[in-house]
């Protein structure tokens, strides 16, 4: 703050409709790596799952863990908590 300035409250801030609304907001849309699991690799540990902040890890229908890409904010957790690096993150391209 520079000097002479005085304190000021701010009025407004980010608004959430409601809390748990964030499933709804397509929040990987500024991601600039994404992750691609080698399905030979993964052993269905479930430690990405366990650790990715913004639950975007699922189980597919084949059985091993996947990302789902409009929630994904492609941080990399996932692939370093990967025990057998299954998981290599990539640089988006739209």
């Amino acid at each position: 703050m520079a000097e002479g300035e005085k304190w000021r409250e701010v009025t407004h801030g980010l608004h959430i409709k409601k809390p748990g609304s964030a499933f709804q907001n397509r929040t990987g849309d500024w991601r600039t790596y994404r992750p691609v699991t080698d399905k030979n690799k993964c052993i269905d540990c479930g430690l990405c799952w366990i650790f990715c902040p913004d639950e975007s890890r699922y189980r597919n229908v084949e059985g091993y863990y996947d990302s789902d890409l409009y929630h994904c904010k492609g941080c990399g957790i996932c692939a370093n908590e990967c025990p057998t690096k299954a998981i290599e993150m990539v640089i988006e391209s739209w």
